[in-house]
């Protein structure tokens, strides 16, 4: 089991240089780990698939650093604002997250700041790792479940008006736990047309390593017929035509 520590071990190194990824000053740390403290955050641990430095993490991406936190004695996922990131604070961020929570979609927003996001900490595998694990022996109807529910949350955004942006690279935004979650909601916008449906689904079943996989489990149709089903799909964005998709993916039903 992996050691927490507390939160003052960020104001030292190297693991300063996590809580002030890239490049901080020391009153800049001091003030975040001040920042952190206000939210209730009282450990931290390191460990993860991606390395800063020599430090595994949860994950990085373009607006910020996840690690692995407790607060009021729970694990949380606690996710650090870049000091490089071109969004000033945390906030737009939070709003699309608890957003897309209205509708019982992504980790739980749990608390925010200027500089941190806090969440439900989801263990499991990104979801090439679960399916390229997955045996092919008795697990079709699984694999079916998972994909029919990330379907089912996508149909949930896209009836919302919220796009995540980010589901056409499908790999680094599932994580399959006990459930299949959709996350990293740091590209999701409100004033785009929405099309998570559309990509999640040609991201796991037309175009990548993940749709071969998919296509090795069961006998889907030809790509033309997925496409013109997603066509129409997108015209009309009613529960009638979300049901087509899940049928002719041999899906079963939708909501």
């Amino acid at each position: 089991m992996k050691k927490f520590f507390p939160v003052e071990i960020l104001a030292t190194e190297p693991y300063s240089f996590i809580i002030g990824y890239p490049s901080a000053t020391k009153r800049q740390i001091q003030s975040r780990v001040v920042e952190l403290k206000k939210l209730g955050v009282d450990g931290v641990s390191f460990q993860g698939p991606i390395l800063i430095g020599k430090i595994p993490v949860l994950g990085k991406g373009y607006t910020g650093v996840v690690i692995l936190a407790k607060r009021n004695g729970k694990k949380v996922a606690l996710k650090i604002r870049r000091t490089d990131s071109p969004r000033k604070t945390m906030k737009d961020e939070s709003i699309l997250l608890k957003k897309a929570n209205s509708v019982k979609v992504g980790p739980l927003l749990i608390d925010s700041s200027n500089n941190f996001l806090i969440m439900q900490y989801l263990n499991g595998k990104k979801i090439y790792d679960w399916i390229n694990h997955l045996e092919k022996k008795n697990n079709v109807d699984r694999l079916k479940g998972l994909i029919r529910k990330i379907l089912q949350d996508c149909y949930r955004l896209d009836k919302l008006g919220l796009d995540h942006g980010e589901l056409s690279n499908i790999t680094k935004h599932v994580i399959v736990g006990r459930s299949a979650t959709i996350i990293d909601f740091e590209s999701a916008s409100l004033k785009r047309k929405v099309s998570n449906v559309t990509s999640a689904t040609q991201a796991i079943l037309i175009g990548s390593g993940i749709a071969k996989i998919t296509r090795s489990f069961y006998r889907l149709p030809i790509k033309n017929t997925i496409i013109k089903v997603l066509r129409e799909y997108k015209a009309t964005q009613t529960q009638e035509s979300f049901d087509k998709v899940l049928e002719v993916l041999r899906l079963g039903k939708g909501n």
